[in-house]
């Protein structure tokens, strides 16, 4: 008895029908009937994201954030190797120099790619922000807290570089307390002395318009680069840069790294003199020349280059509806062309 009540248990979770079942189906457009019609497909579902009241800041702030970690890590590592290399070679703090611009070429690549892993593949650049919004249709309600967000992680990273750097920086200046242009430049550019600032605004211009072309390139998907692979792209992009053009204007090439990294010194001890020198250099080369040399870059490489996607502004005016998109993956795109050139022959009557 308990055997074939164990059968007819079985037999009846065999039988239940399911909406791909003959059973489901009436018996003239059941599998094998000249009146079958295979079932509509199924939608599929998916699980929307609903923020909790403790997450939700979290996720309205992430972006911000992101941009905030990214630039401090880059000053950290950037201004940190500024300040180990100049720092050292006084014989009073070290007896052998602790750096030279070798390392500081290396490691101010290092800071870009960091700061494009923390950040997550973020702008980390105010010229890159305001350039992508611009011709790229970045939105621009979110530009300020882009920007505001870059100042900030410029400001706390350099912050953070002085504390542990100070008591070296008072054995380099002599004295403590002591502050002049010397070690501020640590943290915020400075021309060269022999530099016109005509000079050091060509000089940020094509720094920068240089990096801006080197993002775009990483980020055209004709390019197809991985996206593992973005921050070492970036690492030998400024420390190209940083080894053929650094040199005479210390590279600002970003205005958050220098304009952070300038309000600090203005906070702790270097007063005016960071803002007024030079007629006020820190307006026209760190940012004026930075900003209009990555939107120059954007214009020339839409113009000439780019063939990524509808997102450029330029390409929709200039080619309108014939403007074609890089087919990710056309070996098999064009397989499949052919295979449905033969299907629709061998369907064509003899």
């Amino acid at each position: 008895m308990a055997s074939q009540q164990k059968m007819n248990i079985e037999t009846r979770l065999e039988r239940v029908p399911t909406p791909n079942s003959d059973l489901y189906r009436s018996p003239t457009t059941a599998v094998g009937s000249s009146n079958y019609r295979p079932p509509s497909p199924i939608a599929p579902t998916y699980a929307t994201y609903s923020p909790t009241r403790i997450s939700r800041p979290r996720a309205l702030l992430h972006e911000y954030a992101a941009e905030f970690f990214g630039v401090m890590v880059l000053v950290i590592f950037g201004c940190g190797v500024n300040c180990q290399a100049v720092l050292s070679s006084n014989t009073n703090a070290s007896a052998s120099p602790k750096g030279d611009f070798g390392s500081v070429t290396i490691s101010w690549g290092v800071a870009l790619a960091f700061g494009g892993w923390i950040s997550g593949g973020g702008h980390i650049n105010p010229a890159v922000t305001i350039a992508l919004a611009t011709w790229r249709r970045f939105p621009w309600y979110k530009v300020p807290g882009y920007v505001i967000s870059q100042l900030f992680g410029g400001l706390i990273g350099a912050a953070i570089l002085y504390a542990n750097y100070f008591h070296a920086i008072d054995v380099y200046e002599g004295g403590r307390g002591v502050r002049t242009l010397a070690t501020a430049g640590l943290f915020g550019t400075y021309g060269a002395d022999f530099m016109t600032n005509v000079s050091c605004f060509f000089s940020e211009f094509i720094g920068t318009a240089l990096l801006m072309l080197g993002v775009l390139s990483v980020l055209d998907p004709r390019n197809r680069v991985p996206s593992f692979l973005i921050p070492f792209a970036l690492f030998f992009f400024l420390a190209g840069i940083t080894a053929a053009l650094g040199w005479e204007t210390s590279f600002a090439v970003n205005p958050a790294r220098d304009l952070g990294p300038r309000l600090l010194t203005s906070m702790v001890g270097y007063g005016g003199q960071v803002y007024s020198y030079r007629n006020q250099y820190w307006i026209w080369c760190p940012i004026i020349a930075t900003i209009l040399g990555a939107q120059v870059a954007t214009i020339i490489y839409d113009i000439f280059l780019y063939k990524g996607g509808g997102d450029s502004v330029i390409c929709q005016k200039l080619y309108g509806n014939n403007f074609y998109e890089i087919d990710p993956q056309p070996e098999l795109t064009e397989a499949s062309r052919r295979r449905e050139r033969g299907m629709s022959e061998s369907k064509s009557p003899v």
